[in-house]
Order: structure tokens, then C-alpha cells, then sequence
């Protein structure tokens, strides 16, 4: 792979790539950079974790003039999480060159943006709508923007925002720099790039490169009132270090972040009508590791760039195989492994074929594990943690207080005692999960998919495989850190080593 410091890139911006831990550029980073540098127009065909906001962020900061106070790059995001990611890793991008980045959207106090706006910001990153309103206050002077990027351009397409997009981009100088990254390029967006581009070179990160070839993909067919009982056995089985959980609607997520409280999961939930402050708070939780499961529905979750998930749960199977593609490829980031399920009922089995003819990829037909199996995952487990408290060896207060129960009890007894105390048994406490109804059948016609019933034809060589990993353990060792740019594994998250006994279950 190629190193940022063969890309022509200033020293000041090389130190601070440096100090973010990336040293080889991503494949969307090396032609990007490459050209964007060159002031091409340029489309990019790549997905989220391939590393895109690096690849545009290092042209905008490199021709960024600090000496002019006025607007000169822009990037409009779909979301306002994935708005507050990006401006935050530009602004890291061009700390040494002391560049002044602003993140504008919905759900925040428009005066306050008002007012830093007035600090002549030189990057400003915002979601659509929030954009056009400061557009048409004129609070926003675009007069002098050199540089225009529209990131996950398909998403919004499907979030309906191609009408404010086209508005704004016809706000802008007709001379200046336009890339465009998505992960698909529907007519719509094709309409745009020419419209609105010069000859744009196309930099494609091709399918193979993505995040579904190192992730493990299961199903599990299941009836709806059965789902959340399996779901609740397999990550027990799993032990996942951090897991989402896909719902198809907002009162999905609501009552599946709720019950797995219940049951003893650290878990939240996140979806388009909790407030900007609750859902940045959740997601904070999350990738700082204090929550293990993360709930959240389509929306919700697009253009959030989260390192180190190592399993995600379809707990509704998604109507277009392009969400499924985005949904599992939260896990598998950076060359990591991962481990994507998908339940679905037998009325939807089609899509399941639809989403496989996509992928290209067949998916392992997964046997719900067993209350015993789970049990014994939830028993590996207490091993693994007693097994780390031995090793620390910071046990000297303990030792005698361990001689006075050896002389009263069997050192056997008191191990399984210890083990038992430790275990946190598989809970079957009442939840309630509204029903929700099945997608539209699929027949033959549509696509090839199945119409419901048994999936015939599978074969021996799909054998089903029972829940948990392949190799029967918790695969921890072969989890990691991925994300955008490069691995960022370090012990800002959680104070060295990640301690397994505080995840997976809430003390009683």
C-alpha cells in the first residue's frame, strides 16, 4: 500500500495523519488524494470504513488558505451524526494548519450556529436541510467555496434530500472542485454528476474490497414471537464485546433496547425521534464501551463510523439488499473479522435469497443454540474472567482469606462456587415485543426469491450451524479495531486491555 508521505502531501498534514495513527493510505484514499490534489472532479464509489473522509478531508485541508476568513470548502452529510464525525476528523486533519471547521444541523440551536458562524469558519459540514435554511437566511455566505463534497450521496437520495442538494449545489461558484463519494450510483445521482461535475474521474473501490467478504453471515429462521428468546440465547453463546441490533421501525427499537435491559444486557437504543442530545450520549456510551449493544434502526445508524463492533444482529431482515450490505458492514472493519445474523420468518425467505444473489454469497443456515448452550457460554465465560483475575496475580489481600475456606472446603467446591457466583444465568424474564408484520411475499417472479416455507435446495454443503462460533469459543482474540483510514486499537477506550467482566451483563 501506498504511504500518505508519497502523496505529495505537506508536512504539516502528514504530521497530524501521523498523530491520528494513519501511515498507508486505503486504496479510495490513494486515488482521491491523488487527484483531488490535482483539482479533478471526482466520484467515488465506496462504501463506509473504507476510509472516505480521509480521502476527500486531506485535498480540502491541503488547499485550504487560513489567511482567508472567508467559506471555501463544504460537505454535505446525510446525517447529523455523520456531519459531527466528519467535521471532527477534518478538524483533526488540519490541526497543525490551524484550519477553522464548522458542523451545521437539524436538532441544534440555529442561533448558536448563527453566532459561530460569525468566526469565519473555512470548512463547514452539514446535513441538507440545516444547509438550505442558512442558505435562504443568508447566514451563510458560499460566495467563495472551492471545494464541494456530497458524502453518501445515494443515502440522500433515499432520505428524500436530492431536491435540497440541487439547490445547494446551485448556490455555490459553477468554477470549484466537486466530489462526490456513494456507495451505489442510482439514476438520480448520476443526473447530478452531470449536471454539476467537469469531467469527473471515477475512483471505484470494487465489491471485493469492501466488508462482506471477512464477515461470517448466519440466518436463522424463526416465527416473529420466537425471535427475541433465540436472539437473547445466541449472544450468550456469542459474547459479543460490542454488538447492533437492527430493528425495522422506532417502537421495534424501543421495546427490543428495553427488553434486553430486562434480561440484564447493557443496551441502548437510538432511532429519529430521541433528541440530538440522548443519541449523541448513547453513541458516546458505545464506542467508549460502557454499552454493549447498540439498538437502532436504519436511519438512525447510516454514516456512523463505529470501530470495534464484532457482531450484528438483523433482528428484522431489511426490505432492499443494500441495507443489509451497509447494516452487517459496521462489523469487519479494517481486515478484522465479524459476524453478521439475520433472522428471518418463513414468509420472508425471499428476500433472504435477494440479499444472497447481491452479496454473492450464500448465508450458513444457523441452529438456534439451546437455554444449556447458552448457559455453558455465559459459564466460558466466568472461566475467562476468573482465569484473567489469576493472571493480574493481584491477589495477596485474598490469599489467606482462601486458606481459611481451604481448610473448611474442597478446593474444587470452592472454584465451582466461585464459577457459579460469577456465571450470570440465562434469564427468561417476561418481555413484551409487539408483533410486527412480515414483509410482502416474495415469489419466483420476483428476483428468483422463495415464497416462503422450507429453503429447499440448499444442499449438504450448507449444513446448518449452531449458534455461537465457529471454533466453539468466544473468537475474542480475533476481534479488533477497524474504522476510517486505518486501525485505531489503543487504550484511549478503555484503560488498556478490555476487562470481559465488565461486559456483557449488568451486575444483579
Amino acid at each position: 500500500m501506498t504511504k500518505f508521505s508519497e502523496l505529495n502531501i505537506s508536512e504539516s498534514t502528514q504530521r497530524s495523519l501521523s498523530r491520528m495513527g494513519f501511515e498507508e493510505a486505503t486504496p479510495i484514499q490513494e486515488g482521491t488524494i491523488k487527484l483531488g490534489l490535482e483539482g479533478r472532479d471526482i466520484i467515488g464509489q465506496a462504501q463506509t470504513g473504507t476510509g472516505k473522509t480521509t480521502a476527500f478531508g486531506v485535498p480540502i485541508i491541503e488547499n485550504i488558505d487560513t489567511s482567508n476568513r472567508a467559506i471555501q470548502a463544504l460537505v454535505i452529510a446525510p446525517t447529523r451524526e455523520l456531519a459531527i464525525q466528519v467535521s471532527e476528523e477534518l478538524y483533526r486533519i488540519g490541526n497543525d494548519k490551524r484550519a477553522k471547521v464548522l458542523s451545521v444541523y437539524g436538532g441544534q440551536d440555529i442561533g448558536r450556529q448563527i453566532r459561530a458562524l460569525r468566526n469565519n469558519p473555512q470548512i463547514i459540514v452539514g446535513t441538507p436541510g440545516r444547509l438550505l435554511d442558512h442558505i435562504k437566511r443568508k447566514t451563510m455566505k458560499l460566495d467563495h467555496v472551492q471545494t464541494l463534497v456530497l458524502d453518501e450521496a445515494d443515502e440522500m437520495l433515499n432520505m428524500g434530500f436530492i431536491e435540497d442538494i440541487n439547490a445547494i449545489m446551485a448556490s455555490v461558484p459553477a468554477e470549484r472542485q466537486t466530489l462526490l463519494f456513494s456507495a451505489t450510483m442510482p439514476g438520480p445521482i448520476r443526473k447530478i454528476a452531470e449536471t454539476f461535475m467537469k469531467e469527473p474521474e471515477v475512483v471505484k473501490i470494487k465489491s471485493k474490497a469492501m466488508t462482506v467478504d471477512n464477515i461470517d453471515q448466519y440466518f436463522v429462521k424463526a416465527q416473529e414471537r420466537e425471535k427475541f428468546d433465540v436472539l437473547s440465547r445466541i449472544i450468550n453463546v456469542d459474547q459479543p464485546e460490542l454488538a447492533i441490533v437492527f430493528g425495522r421501525t422506532k417502537r421495534r427499537v424501543d421495546e427490543l433496547s428495553h427488553a434486553l435491559t430486562i434480561r440484564g444486557y447493557l443496551a441502548e437504543g437510538i432511532h429519529g425521534d430521541l433528541t440530538q442530545a440522548k443519541r449523541m450520549s448513547v453513541l458516546r456510551q458505545f464506542k467508549e464501551g460502557k454499552i454493549d449493544i447498540l439498538v437502532a434502526t436504519d436511519v438512525a445508524a447510516r454514516g456512523l463510523d463505529i470501530s470495534g463492533v464484532t457482531h450484528v444482529y438483523n433482528f428484522d431482515i431489511p426490505q432492499d439488499p443494500e441495507s443489509y450490505v451497509h447494516r452487517i458492514g459496521r462489523t469487519g472493519r479494517a481486515g478484522k473479522s465479524g459476524k453478521a445474523v439475520t433472522f428471518v420468518t418463513p414468509r420472508e425467505m425471499g428476500y433472504l435469497r435477494i440479499v444472497e444473489e447481491t452479496t454473492k454469497r450464500r448465508m450458513t443456515p444457523l441452529i438456534p443454540p439451546t437455554s444449556d448452550e447458552a448457559l455453558l457460554g455465559q459459564q466460558r465465560l466466568a472461566v475467562e474472567q476468573l482465569t484473567e483475575v489469576i493472571q493480574k496475580n493481584e491477589l495477596h489481600d485474598y490469599k489467606q482469606l482462601a486458606a481459611g475456606l481451604l481448610e473448611d472446603h474442597d478446593a474444587i467446591e470452592i472454584v465451582a462456587a466461585a464459577l457459579k457466583n460469577m456465571t450470570r444465568e440465562p434469564d427468561d424474564t417476561p418481555v413484551k415485543i409487539t408483533e410486527e408484520r412480515p414483509l410482502p411475499s416474495r415469489n419466483r417472479r420476483d428476483r428468483g426469491g422463495y415464497k416462503g416455507g422450507n429453503r429447499g435446495g440448499g444442499g449438504g454443503s450448507r449444513r446448518p450451524f449452531r449458534g455461537g462460533s465457529r471454533d466453539g469459543g468466544s473468537r475474542r482474540g480475533e476481534r479488533g479495531e477497524g474504522g476510517r483510514g486505518g486501525s485505531r486499537r489503543s487504550s484511549s477506550r478503555e484503560g488498556g486491555s478490555r476487562s470481559r467482566s465488565r461486559s456483557r451483563r449488568q451486575p444483579e
